[in-house]
């Protein structure tokens, strides 16, 4: 990988995707054989879908929360090197994702928006609170917070619904030297467009992925293969240079 023109007081914002976390033993959305392959997104993740069939919902939501909690689902590499670049680059480092999984957070990272959502927390539709829930969610479990039953959806942006936290992401792509994206289809936006975003405000950008993804075009310089090998490479290259 040759050397990224970035100085160390310049603030680097790095996207993830499920791409990141299939080596952890998550399964991705949109490659061949993955989640959208297998269930119709109308059918479980849109607030259409909730509103007609909650216990389906809920139902593939508790299948891939159980998934998550399984013994063997580590951070990987690749987590932890976007941790370790967090701790010794100079300037600041937000690490934006599109994973609703929890291997960042258990990797360490600080500065971490989920602007999907979190699978390990759930949202009252009654009184709005967010609270962590780490089991099966029945139709009819009471909010920790405001006690009424029936209201409890995962914590997770369905299709058709707003991503978290926008106005901060779009100030960091305004303010960044760097944009990397990592393990990402490229097919989803806002995500899909924030490689624009960063280099309309003068950022480099990479992408890091196990194949071009297909805003792949859009990037100055690119690096294919499997997340825990280039992304730990970048950030060794990156903290060598700085």
């Amino acid at each position: 990988m040759k050397a990224i023109d970035i100085e160390p007081d310049e603030r680097i914002v790095i996207l993830t995707g499920a791409g990141i976390s299939k080596e952890s033993g998550l399964d991705t959305f949109r490659c061949a054989g993955g989640l959208w392959s297998k269930v119709r997104i109308e059918d479980v993740a849109t607030p259409e879908a909730y509103a007609r069939d909650p216990a389906r919902v809920l139902g593939f939501y508790d299948a891939r929360r159980r998934g998550l909690l399984e013994q063997g689902v580590e951070p990987n590499a690749a987590h932890r090197a976007l941790v370790e670049l967090e701790r010794r680059w100079p300037a600041e480092v937000l690490v934006v994702t599109q994973n609703i999984d929890d291997l960042h957070d258990r990797a360490g990272q600080g500065n971490l928006i989920h602007m999907h959502g979190e699978l390990l927390k759930a949202r009252c539709t009654s009184c709005g609170a967010v609270s962590p829930w780490l089991t099966d969610m029945p139709r009819e479990a009471a909010c920790p917070a405001c006690a009424a039953r029936g209201t409890l959806r995962p914590h997770v942006v369905w299709f058709g619904e707003m991503p978290l936290e926008m106005d901060r992401i779009y100030a960091a792509l305004a303010g960044c030297g760097l944009f990397v994206s990592i393990g990402t289809s490229g097919q989803v936006y806002p995500a899909a467009g924030f490689v624009r975003e960063a280099r309309s405000a003068g950022a480099r950008t990479l992408e890091l992925n196990l194949d071009p993804s297909d805003g792949a075009p859009l990037f100055e310089d690119a690096v294919y293969g499997p997340a825990t090998e280039t992304v730990p490479a970048f950030v060794a290259g990156l903290l060598g240079r700085g």
